[in-house]
């Protein structure tokens, strides 16, 4: 009686295990992948532009470099979609450093830009910045090392760091159609932020927008172009640069 009852018992703890492991390869596999056009841009032959792909992150060089730029991609966005953004961000003069995140979630590796300064010792002035999740996370780093970073850029996100006595530059930038970040929290992590920070809201973009993996669950309706947006988001970048 024993041996069977413990045989029941084994069998509903296999039972749960194999759904446990089915739903974590489900949620795993379940992101928002790069439109072909982000990923070709990778192999795209650009003017003052180098594109070097390593294991862990993509370089976007341009010839002359007036400062760093290390980006967390959005939660569950695979890392690629920001391509069309790290090339309008490099055209402005940033040397950027695109992070592939393990599970294509930023918070699983918030430290992820600290081999980045060792690695590129000729690039003195760094930021760091994040779409929506990837904003958190940014905000997390430039919080531990504010010695290391001129300015952090937050894109439809907040910051969950209190920044409030930082020294940083800091630019937030979201879409007024952005149908997923959520405005109650925004205002509430706003208090985190100096007075000076500059805020921008891009008429009519949404928050899939700043990257380049389609339509987002629960957006909003854009009314601009994908284009139009990133073009404002790396002029808004340039802009906070030169201040």
């Amino acid at each position: 009686m024993m041996k069977k009852k413990g045989l029941r018992i084994l069998c509903v703890l296999t039972g749960i295990i194999l759904l446990l492991f089915a739903c974590g390869t489900l949620y795993v596999n379940d992101y928002y992948h790069a439109d072909p056009s982000a990923e070709e841009l990778l192999s795209a032959d650009l003017p003052n532009i180098t594109i070097t792909a390593e294991k862990e992150q993509i370089l976007f060089r341009p010839e002359e470099a007036k400062a760093g730029l290390i980006f967390y991609p959005g939660g569950k966005i695979e890392y690629t979609a920001y391509t069309p953004l790290m090339k309008a961000f490099a055209e402005k003069g940033f040397f950027c450093v695109l992070l592939k995140m393990p599970l294509n979630l930023a918070l699983l590796n918030i430290n992820a830009a600290d081999t980045v300064f060792a690695d590129h010792p000729e690039i003195e002035n760094w930021y760091v910045a994040g779409h929506s999740l990837g904003g958190v996370a940014a905000s997390l780093y430039a919080e531990k090392h504010a010695d290391r970073l001129s300015g952090l850029i937050l894109l439809a996100s907040y910051s969950t760091a209190n920044l409030n006595e930082s020294k940083l530059k800091l630019l937030s930038i979201y879409g007024s159609e952005d149908g997923i970040l959520n405005k109650f929290l925004y205002e509430i992590n706003r208090k985190k932020l100096p007075e000076d920070v500059t805020e921008v809201i891009i008429p009519g973009g949404c928050h899939a927008y700043f990257g380049a993996y389609g339509e987002q669950k629960g957006d909003g309706t854009p009314a601009i172009s994908r284009e139009e947006q990133i073009r404002i988001t790396a002029e808004e970048a340039e802009a906070m640069i030169k201040k």
